[in-house]
């Protein structure tokens, strides 16, 4: 009996041993060597050759672990308007490591990224051939390999970087709306080496009055504030792998990553007492849409995989961050009224924040026919000129 009663305490204690190490384990933040763009800049813009230099950093947000990165390339791609025959793309990579040289030979040694340190490489890439003017952007993945606890985990780091600006003396057509006069405003491709103050101020000052009203969709706003995330990036857990199946196939949320992105931002729980307040809501109320009411307003603004324009078709885009600051800070800097908008074919205008100067029924009903458009016009900045 002492024998039974003390292999049972044993495999108690072992139990109890074994969550705690679980327990623990799950408290570690795990590998969290993050990538930051850094700054990039057209050095050459030739006809026949195009040189751009990047800065990037990798970022040791881990607590209490050394990590290590024996490996890092870079891969590229070119979208074009037209064919990339004759095209050709060299990309060098050198390491800015606070306390280490670079090679020679241009070979990338084995280097850790000490606790809450960064450190910082320099890309450059040489794009020489004929018919570069028709480049729309460059696409720069960083492909780095991080070694510590977890054993090997691979990472990516991705930037884009426009290559085609609209010709400055080019003059846009007014269309004439019941309360209003708008602008479509086409620009670069909005990367996150743009503000939206500085995008406004190249692209709409030049044909705006005092009194006119900048509005900038949602999506391009949360592309230039970084809130873009590739798939490969999310690790959609039980809650979204279960609950994408109940959003209807045309939903952002109807896949498990596009979910998922909602959990990291809102919580597992807000979302999991949001879906049971949405199916009592739709059930017994006889009213749709509570989940995305309960859920808060990014469940409404995230698109998922191809729910914008090349390249960013690939990734998911979250909301924008703090829109209400962002127009306070534009009208403050160009003196414009300004609108964050979500704005489909469909008739349908969301203002997700306007300054205190805009009249936000007059900015909807100017909107509805969305002049911007839902395609590749890449038009986000439309002006509008309330009719006296």
């Amino acid at each position: 009996m002492i024998l039974v009663w003390l292999l049972g305490a044993i495999a108690l204690l072992g139990l109890l041993i074994w969550g705690w190490l679980e327990w623990q384990y799950r408290q570690r933040p795990g590998n969290r060597l993050a990538f930051a763009a850094g700054q990039w800049n057209l050095e050459q813009y030739d006809s026949d050759h195009y040189q751009i230099l990047g800065t990037p950093e990798l970022i040791n947000r881990t607590q209490a672990l050394e990590i290590m990165v024996p490996e890092l390339t870079a891969e590229t791609t070119l979208l074009s308007g037209d064919s990339l025959d004759g095209i050709q793309v060299n990309v060098s990579i050198v390491p800015n490591h606070p306390d280490a040289e670079a090679r020679s030979d241009g070979y990338w040694f084995a280097y850790i990224v000490k606790l809450r340190k960064r450190t910082q490489f320099k890309v450059q890439v040489d794009i020489t051939g004929p018919g570069l003017r028709s480049l729309k952007a460059l696409w720069v993945r960083i492909h780095y390999m991080t070694y510590g606890p977890g054993g090997r985990i691979p990472k990516t780091g991705h930037v884009i970087v426009p290559l085609k600006f609209p010709k400055s003396d080019a003059i846009p057509a007014w269309r004439t709306t019941p309360q209003a006069e708008v602008l479509p405003i086409p620009t670069h491709l909005l990367t996150h080496l743009d503000t939206s103050v500085e995008v406004i101020k190249r692209y709409v000052a030049p044909h705006a009055k005092p009194g006119d009203i900048v509005t900038l969709g949602e999506t391009p706003l949360a592309i230039m504030q970084g809130r873009w995330r590739h798939p490969a990036t999310v690790q959609p857990g039980w809650l979204a792998r279960r609950l994408c199946y109940y959003f209807l196939p045309t939903s952002s949320l109807a896949t498990a990553c596009g979910l998922q992105t909602l959990v990291d931002v809102v919580g597992a729980w807000r979302v999991f007492f949001a879906f049971v307040g949405g199916a009592f809501m739709k059930a017994v109320l006889r009213r749709g849409g509570g989940f995305y009411q309960l859920a808060g307003e990014q469940a409404r603004l995230i698109d998922d995989v191809t729910g914008t324009l090349p390249p960013y078709d690939q990734f998911i885009v979250l909301g924008p961050e703090a829109p209400q600051l962002v127009v306070d800070e534009i009208e403050k800097a160009t003196g414009l009224g300004a609108a964050i908008v979500d704005v489909n074919d469909l008739k349908a205008v969301k203002i997700v924040a306007a300054s205190a100067s805009v009249n936000a029924q007059l900015v909807a009903q100017a909107l509805i026919d969305n002049p911007a458009g839902n395609a590749d016009e890449q038009t986000p900045l439309v002006l509008v000129r309330p009719l006296a």
